[in-house]
């Protein structure tokens, strides 16, 4: 399965892929025919994808819940960021989204076309009824791209609480 927006395919990473992109990303692009440009896999983040693979690897029949999908430029196949569902939805029908950008191909409104597709995509499903998003409290460009897709502020603390 993939998904498709005016200028990205966004990719949902299999388990196996998963692992390749913490261990091996020459042979994930090579597999995608891509060149990854997004996030650079390190600290807390290469940890967080390797946390969401052991999970992709025990609950596979939920993995498009559980996975990274890339966001690649159609135009030249350059992997641009990533987005992620944090877990399966939950009782209230809730399911929270993550994403991230390489630097380079910020305020160019990828994420924002991402963000909107993989959302409607989330809604068409018959356990979600709420999307939801965390951003720091300064971390106005994400903040904004919730906004444009249609998020409202939910909750204020140390960081912020977005729903859909």
């Amino acid at each position: 399965m993939k998904l498709n927006t005016e200028r990205l395919e966004l990719i949902p990473l299999t388990p196996s892929q998963l692992r390749l992109w913490c261990s091996d990303l020459t042979a994930l692009e090579q597999e995608l025919c891509c060149t990854y440009e997004a996030e650079p896999m390190e600290g807390i983040f290469l940890e967080i994808v390797k946390g969401q693979a052991d999970i992709t690897d025990n609950d596979q029949d939920n993995y498009l819940w559980h996975t990274f999908w890339f966001l690649v430029r159609k135009s030249d196949r350059v992997v641009v960021g990533a987005a992620d569902f944090k877990d399966i939805p939950d009782d209230n029908c809730e399911v929270e989204i993550g994403y991230g950008l390489g630097k380079e191909h910020e305020h160019k409104g990828y994420m924002t076309e991402a963000v909107r597709t993989m959302c409607d995509w989330a809604l068409s499903q018959e356990n979600v009824k709420h999307v939801t998003a965390e951003t720091e409290a300064d971390g106005t460009g994400s903040q904004n791209i919730l906004k444009r897709c249609g998020f409202s502020l939910n909750r204020s603390g140390e960081t912020l609480w977005w729903r859909l």
